[in-house]
């Protein structure tokens, strides 16, 4: 059985954001606004399938996908771009690797004991996230 994701999560760390973004070719404005936000995390797992958003006062963002099936992704809101998706498992890890017109692009969700961890690349770029389950 994979690890359980679901539940509430809400940003404690945010490291590297800014070149993260850069590397996405996100615009100097937007970057200085997402730079003071806190995200929160929202996981709704049903075994392989997740529901997933990303909110902000700034910017919110759904993703759905089943891990091990390919999709196309439209990164409205984000860089909007379309990539192709796919997540996988790796162990208790949930990876995900995005092709399309940026090289190395994709995250990854690990759990370190009650906290749950986010690594974000593009190009050479590793924005590091931390999170702590909200009750």
């Amino acid at each position: 059985m994979p690890a359980d994701y679901n539940g509430t999560w809400v940003m404690e760390k945010n490291e590297n954001f800014d070149g993260y973004m850069k590397a996405l070719d996100i615009d100097f404005a937007t970057r200085k606004i997402a730079a003071f936000l806190t995200q929160t995390k929202e996981f709704v797992q049903d075994g392989n399938n997740f529901k997933t958003k990303t909110l902000s006062t700034f910017r919110n963002y759904e993703l759905n996908f089943t891990v091990g099936v390919e999709f196309e992704e439209h990164t409205k809101g984000l860089d909007n771009r379309v990539v192709k998706t796919l997540v996988s498992w790796e162990g208790d890890n949930l990876v995900c690797v995005q092709k399309g017109e940026k090289n190395n692009r994709g995250w990854k969700h690990w759990f370190e004991g009650d906290k749950l961890c986010l690594d974000l690349t593009c190009e050479d770029q590793v924005c590091h996230q931390v999170y702590q389950k909200k009750n």
